[in-house]
């Protein structure tokens, strides 16, 4: 069986290669063509002498075919896996820093709230090329499977604007369905879930161990676990007040409503900093800072390191795999896919990207009906999807005024920022990204005349949050190279380091 497989982004070092070790871990795919590129070429032959180091070892005769010309890598390839993150750390860190002036403090910024929203213009713009590519140079038959944040936002764009058939996959699902296996002492494979909603916001609906529901006394679980009790607060609250448990982390999920990030004394209430994703302010670029620049450092001892085995029991849960591997042998695979809703979710816009159970097999990708959500999470999921509605038409069109509009009814934003605030926010945001935004040519030479002419409203200029870390430095991560390979690989899952230009 051979066909070929392209990563766009694949200088995205551990994703590339964990999802690689799945693919060729699959018996019958031991032939396929394996296309890589990336628009840094430092990083991409870095990755590229790995996982062909990889290959080597684990006795299979492919040849990684590595290009900056992400055409070439196209060319001809039946699944493309896309892990862009569209002006790198640099422009990552005004997602992040600029909002801070105004109050707006986020763990990721990279989903919703005022960093999620410029990620996915930048990325927007982008994906559309991506598209173009695809369209002219990949099969007409080809899969876009995208791991690139901010995940509805991009899959929506690329359906509906860009022509090609994108499912967008995240593993949110999973790790949250461990978290309820664990709070009850029974192993993942014996509950069974139904998870629906949009992504970083999809609500476990059911939740069953041999036939008994087990979905009502999830909260006194919660509440009673030694570790969860303190590392999930916003999602025990969460699930106190809307009945359900949602997927995304502590962090993740307080960036998303309005109530537990909007008062700097207040956020430490519902954080923890034992991980970065249980709440730290800009904690996501914090571990990818540290993680680009341990790899950057220490990427001669991966070298000496074991190659990966490429076996099933090695395997991830990530999904891509398992699709590839159920429509190229029929196999069935569940999972949880981001798609256009197409009354999935009866309840949700049906044009918008929701999250909930499909099935991968010889006839193509299956998504079961799911019917409303309950009302609660429903009204939590509208707002964001308006706000995702109003930020894919910004990127399409380069219309400010709808970007503007995006950033008032995002739940974060809205509640620290008003009007004003919101509107020179934004002008800034503008400018600093310019060179990854070629589609807000002429608002941004506007917003440049205003913070020009002024008066401008006061900010809190270098404030670094209510619970910000330092990164680390090279060396202080040599004391502990166990943690920062650690480090390094959560900078690394498929939100991503990879970089990709406008």
């Amino acid at each position: 069986m051979s066909f070929k497989i392209a990563f766009i982004g694949a200088g995205s070092i551990g994703f590339t290669r964990g999802l690689l070790r799945d693919l060729l871990s699959v018996p019958e795919f031991r032939d396929i063509e394996v296309a890589f590129t990336d628009i840094n070429e430092h990083n991409l032959r870095m990755v590229t002498e790995l996982c062909q180091r990889d290959i080597r070892e684990n006795g299979l005769a492919i040849e990684i075919q590595s290009s900056t010309d992400r055409r070439t890598a196209l060319k001809d390839a039946k699944y493309v896996l896309c892990t862009i993150r569209v002006g790198g750390l640099e422009a990552f860190a005004t997602d992040v820093d600029i909002p801070l002036k105004y109050g707006v403090d986020q763990c990721v910024g990279d989903t919703l709230c005022a960093g999620g929203i410029m990620y996915g213009q930048r990325g927007i713009a982008e994906m559309l090329n991506i598209c173009k590519d695809i369209r002219e140079c990949a099969r007409e038959d080809v899969l876009l499977l995208n791991y690139a944040n901010p995940m509805a936002m991009l899959t929506w764009a690329c359906n509906t604007y860009g022509g090609v058939n994108t499912v967008g996959l995240c593993h949110g699902v999973q790790g949250g369905h461990h978290q309820i296996a664990k709070v009850y002492g029974l192993e993942k494979k014996d509950v069974d879930i139904i998870c629906a909603g949009i992504n970083h916001q999809t609500w476990y609906i059911q939740i069953r161990h041999q036939g008994k529901d087990l979905t009502a006394n999830l909260l006194e679980a919660f509440e009673n676990h030694p570790d969860y009790a303190r590392t999930e607060k916003v999602r025990i609250d969460m699930l106190r007040r809307f009945g359900y448990y949602s997927t995304e982390s502590n962090g993740h999920l307080s960036e998303y409503v309005p109530w537990y990030r909007k008062r700097p004394d207040e956020i430490n209430d519902w954080i923890d900093l034992g991980s970065w994703i249980n709440g730290e302010t800009g904690g996501y670029l914090r571990v990818c800072t540290e993680g680009r620049n341990w790899f950057e450092t220490d990427f001669p001892n991966w070298m000496k390191e074991p190659a990966r085995v490429y076996a099933a029991h090695q395997r991830s849960e990530e999904h891509g795999s398992y699709i590839i591997e159920g429509l190229e042998t029929g196999r069935v695979y569940r999972g949880h896919f981001n798609v256009i809703n197409n009354g999935v979710i009866s309840n949700l816009p049906n044009d918008c990207v929701i999250e909930a159970p499909g099935y991968a097999d010889g006839n193509g990708i299956s998504m079961t009906k799911v019917g409303d959500l309950p009302l609660g999470p429903a009204a939590v999921c509208s707002v964001s999807v308006n706000v995702q509605r109003l930020a894919v038409e910004a990127a399409v069109r380069g219309d400010d005024k709808l970007l503007r509009q995006a950033f008032m009814m995002d739940p974060l934003v809205g509640a620290v920022c008003n009007p004003k605030e919101i509107w020179q926010m934004v002008d800034e945001m503008l400018v600093a990204q310019e060179k990854w935004l070629p589609q807000y040519g002429a608002a941004i030479q506007e917003a440049k005349e205003r913070l020009a002419k002024g008066p401008l409203l006061p900010t809190r200029e270098g404030y670094k949050g209510a619970a910000r870390l330092a990164v680390k430095t090279v060396e202080e991560m040599k004391l502990d190279r166990e943690a920062a390979n650690k480090n390094a690989a959560e900078a690394d899952k498929g939100k991503d380091r990879a970089e990709a230009k406008a």
